[in-house]
């Protein structure tokens, strides 16, 4: 009986469809390319290539803003040309210009490198993101981002690992090398879609705009509540080592347990998580949760000024894991509202906006965590948790004004499993 239970908890970590075989696969291979990539960059461009560390910190904002501008476009060409080809060609594209890395020699070719990258990107994103919208049932949707997001951790982790390996090296020829692999595994990811049944567009509605998410006021201001509250992510990547290193006693050898409490804890509960999150209501229902699990979550990180280490360390541990569980419910509410609100028929666009905002938040987040954290201290975590539960406990409003706005926006689902 134990074995047979085993068994069926194993099989219960594993996709129940083809669809989401193919997407978790693929999803794998690209997040394990893109853990390699974000492990070696930035050493590789400093120390190999020889570009000064403010440059190339230069050179990646621009690209992020080309790659920001590029989003809705981007999403429009997934709606006219269709979500699977579109998918296919950007994710490969995207390991192509991954690639081009490997042959920057200066700041000109790698604002080239970084740029190409980045529309590969955002083409990408706002195309997958149109394909689990199409190659699943209107109920999975949720479930199954929840699942892929798993698996992205698995992956980043892995290729993280790979990655500081190569850093060991530190070679050129090892960084050249690391990178065309990163840029194979995108291309195996983009070419698994080809098991993906065809996605073809579907009619827009005669009096429906080509651009229609930038007229959508209700949706622009649900995308503006998520850019708030994705800076959610900057409080593990940037506040908190900072946090650490200079306002408490705790030894900054702890960060990287922390990160593994946060990736454990991801990959484990986003499916269970993001249960009751399948349409709009439920999605806004777990933003405004999520704001105050991340309010309560900075609140507590900020309790470990000025404790002693262990002390320091049990706020610490305890503030991650409060954190964590709200960066659950946001991803798992942030997936509702980008697709319940968005029509069948523009679902490119609509993600594509979405990722906009997404990319928005993480691009001010250093900024604001610098302004208020680290100048402020701890006062400058209770402004960053009252901003995030602003903005969580205002989605529900939101969320309603956009429901009442969707007759006319969004049009019948018309597609086969649905």
């Amino acid at each position: 009986m134990a074995e047979k239970g085993k068994t069926n908890r194993l099989r219960s970590l594993l996709p129940r469809t083809r669809p989401v075989w193919v997407l978790a696969l693929s999803t794998l291979a690209r997040s394990t390319g893109n853990g390699v990539v974000v492990a070696v960059i930035v050493l590789y461009l400093t120390r190999t290539v020889g570009i000064d560390a403010t440059r190339v910190g230069l050179g990646l904002t621009v690209a992020a803003i080309v790659g920001m501008v590029a989003s809705i476009p981007a999403g429009h060409a997934t709606d006219v040309l269709g979500a699977r080809n579109t998918a296919i060609v950007s994710v490969i594209l995207h390991g192509a210009t991954i690639c081009c890395y490997a042959l920057v020699g200066g700041f000109t070719g790698l604002l080239v490198a970084a740029a190409l990258v980045a529309v590969a990107e955002a083409a990408s994103n706002a195309s997958r993101g149109a394909l689990v919208a199409l190659a699943v049932p209107h109920k999975d949707r949720v479930p199954t981002r929840a699942y892929l997001r798993s698996v992205t951790n698995v992956g980043f982790s892995v290729g993280a690992l790979l990655g500081g390996l190569v850093l060991g090296h530190h070679t050129r020829a090892a960084y050249t090398l690391a990178l065309i692999g990163s840029g194979a595994l995108f291309v195996v990811a983009g070419l698994a879609f080809l098991a993906l049944d065809r996605t073809p567009p579907l009619p827009r509605p005669a009096d429906a705009s080509p651009w229609q998410v930038l007229k959508d006021g209700p949706f622009v201001a649900v995308g503006a509540i998520n850019a708030v509250l994705m800076m959610n992510a900057g409080i593990l990547d940037i506040a908190l080592p900072l946090w650490i290193a200079e306002h408490t006693n705790a030894p900054i050898s702890l960060f990287a347990p922390l990160l593994l409490v946060n990736t454990v804890m991801v990959v484990f509960l986003q499916v269970p998580v993001s249960k009751g999150a399948e349409d709009v209501r439920g999605g806004a229902r777990a933003l405004a949760r999520s704001g105050v699990w991340l309010a309560v979550c900075c609140a507590v990180i900020a309790l470990a000024a000025g404790r002693t280490p262990w002390v320091a360390g049990v706020f610490l541990v305890a503030g991650v894991a409060v954190h964590t569980i709200g960066e659950l419910l946001y991803s798992a509410g942030s997936w509702a509202l980008s697709y319940e609100l968005a029509p069948e028929h523009a679902q490119g666009q609509y993600q594509g906006l979405f990722g906009l905002t997404t990319q928005l938040g993480t691009a001010v987040t250093p900024a604001v965590t610098a302004l208020l954290i680290v100048r402020h201290g701890w006062v400058g975590w209770l402004v960053m948790g009252a901003m995030l539960a602003a903005a969580g406990l205002a989605a529900p409003a939101v969320a309603r004004w956009a429901e009442r706005t969707r007759d006319g926006v969004v049009a019948p689902v018309v597609r086969a499993g649905t």
